[in-house]
């Protein structure tokens, strides 16, 4: 079988050493700039230090460059691809046709080339589209079922890339114009506000509320460790994890629970992950877990009550009193966790003061009380923040170490790393040590102590009866010397793959408006060569955005609330009243929302 990538999500330096460490396969990182997540972007400086570091373990490094770009921006952005290429990274995450402009013309060099969700990866035609151009990769979108993902397996040999984990966007990725539209926040250019994540209310053209304040657009979190093998079988190579905005601690946990469960499978880094907390991603940030549209289920993907973490379920309120209640629960509970209670309608969470051991639980005593009403006996409570799981991931050394073996011979030492990288060095000695074996022990002392280093020492092979005296200052320096080499080496042999010549083929369409989001003269030239016809500028671009779509998704409250066969006329309501048109596509179960 084709060997499997565990593809991680790095805010900056520490995330993404984290990440390396805890057992990713790649990493994806923003640049200095035109990254879908503004505030997680990094300097050069920054990403070649990475870069170095993730190579030792064959670890490739993405960088996401994958907003839409105007003129002046296209014109930058080619600057920024060119030191990218020179500083070996792997691939870069595109949205914006108009690098393929510049890579059809010649006028970047040849570095891979992926297809960013944004690009609306959700049918077999487009994917077809995007491998005849010549991508190598193609994040798939959230949204496409199972058999949809074997039915574009079957039909392409591009390689495939999917979401298995953090948050899911309501929106069909790259189609959602909601953020520009209420704030002058584009999610294409990577300002995306989170209106999806506010309250709204559901009513009728009459009037009638439905629903009133709830956050109806806000989707639970997406977790599919549990359906990794269906999604092996169905042809995805690369697992990623979302979450470029996530701290440290979310990454160390995420990342090594899902390298424990694709550990049994041929994966493509190298490293041996030397672990020292046992991961649950339950107690890391997370609205409620789903497995997305993965099996065309959609009756368990939001929670109208908040958008905000709920935790891991600890357990239920038995009783309540003046200054605190008491809860079932065989967790372990601490001063200063976080606790969370969700009912239908509603949320409150608060800071545990103090507790008392009782039968079967504990009492609680918060730092704030929570209204009489999330108190009730039965209510389920949660735990958005266990203070001792956060300082064991704070204070956790899980590390990744390349297994190296020494060879020692009379006059000399070699090295090598799993993959026969090796390295000589020739040992300058005044004399043969008079007591061999303990010289042979000092000698496998010093050799095993490769301490910071990324690596550590498997076997120490001695191919010769006859020693030299070392002192135990220059068998260290030799260590040091020889594992400094032997990474030098690595980096410097690593081959970044090159993109090849791209091509020109035919768009699944013959003409497309806003919904391509073309916002350079660039991308309009690459529509028109592919025979499609661009008769409308990006959203962004728009004057008149009147009765616009401004979101298409799955995710479908008319079937929420009334039912698939309901008739009504139905509008979302923002808390300034605005009042949004819903227009249902039965046939193919979605929803849009459109501008007033």
């Amino acid at each position: 079988m084709e060997k499997l990538e565990l593809l991680a999500p790095a805010k900056d330096y520490n995330c993404a050493i984290s990440a390396i460490n805890s057992g990713a396969d790649a990493i994806y990182i923003g640049a200095v700039d035109f990254s879908a997540r503004k505030n997680a972007s990094n300097s050069f400086e920054t990403i070649e230090k990475i870069i170095k570091y993730a190579h030792l373990f064959n670890v490739k490094v993405y960088v996401a460059l994958n907003t839409i770009l105007n003129d002046e921006e296209i014109r930058e952005c080619k600057k920024i691809i060119k030191k990218l290429y020179e500083i070996k990274t792997d691939a870069i995450i595109i949205q914006d046709f108009g690098i393929l402009t510049l890579a059809y013309e010649n006028e970047i060099p040849p570095i891979v080339l992926h297809a960013s969700t944004q690009c609306d990866n959700r049918t077999i035609e487009k994917i077809k589209f995007l491998e005849e151009v010549g991508f190598k990769r193609v994040i798939l979108a959230r949204e496409l079922p199972l058999n949809k993902i074997e039915e574009i397996k079957k039909n392409t040999n591009i390689e495939l890339e999917h979401f298995i984990h953090g948050a899911l966007c309501v929106s069909y990725s790259g189609q959602c114009y909601l953020s520009e539209y209420i704030g002058k926040r584009s999610a294409n250019r990577g300002q995306c506000a989170q209106a999806c994540r506010k309250k709204y209310s559901l009513l009728t053209k009459t009037g009638k509320y439905i629903a009133k304040n709830k956050y109806l657009l806000s989707l639970k979190d997406n977790n599919l460790s549990e359906h990794l093998d269906k999604l092996i079988k169905a042809g995805i190579t690369s697992f990623k994890i979302e979450g470029r905005l996530k701290d440290e601690n979310y990454i160390k946990n995420v990342v090594l629970f899902y390298h424990n469960l694709l550990e049994k499978y041929p994966r493509t880094s190298h490293g041996k992950i030397i672990k020292d907390f046992i991961p649950n991603v339950e107690k890391s940030f997370n609205r409620g877990f789903c497995s997305d549209y993965l099996f065309n289920k959609k009756d368990n993907i939001y929670n109208f009550a908040t958008p905000k973490s709920s935790g891991e379920p600890i357990g239920t309120i038995t009783e309540n009193f003046n200054n605190g209640f008491s809860i079932k629960t065989n967790k372990e509970i601490n001063p200063q966790d976080g606790l969370f209670i969700i009912t239908k309608d509603n949320s409150s969470g608060f800071l545990v003061n103090k507790i008392e051991k009782i039968k079967n639980g504990f009492k609680i005593y918060p730092n704030k009380m929570p209204d009489y009403n999330f108190l009730k006996t039965g209510t389920k409570i949660y735990r958005n923040s266990d203070v001792k799981f956060n300082k064991i991931l704070e204070n956790s050394k899980t590390i990744r170490k390349l297994e190296v073996d020494f060879f020692v011979f009379e006059n000399h030492i070699d090295l090598k790393d799993v993959n026969n990288n090796k390295i000589t060095l020739k040992l300058n000695f005044k004399e043969i040590a008079k007591n061999q074996e303990k010289m042979k022990e000092n000698i496998v002392k010093s050799l095993s102590k490769t301490g910071e280093s990324p690596y550590i020492a498997r076997k120490i092979i001695f191919k010769t009866e006859i020693v030299p005296f070392l002192s135990i200052k220059e068998i260290n320096e030799i260590r040091r010397n020889m594992l400094d080499e032997l990474s030098e080496k690595i980096i410097k042999n690593y081959k970044t793959k090159k993109q090849k010549p791209l091509n020109i083929a035919k768009f699944p369409q013959a003409e497309g408006n806003y919904k391509l989001n073309v916002h350079n003269e660039k991308a309009k030239e690459f529509y028109e060569l592919s025979e499609c016809k661009i008769t409308q500028k990006s959203f962004e671009s728009l004057t008149d955005r009147n009765n616009k779509e401004l979101m298409a998704t799955k995710h479908c409250l008319k079937k929420a609330f009334l039912g698939c066969k309901a008739n009504e006329e139905l509008y979302l309501e923002d808390e300034k009243n605005v009042k949004y048109p819903l227009v249902f596509d039965c046939k193919n179960c979605e929803m849009k929302i459109l501008s007033p």
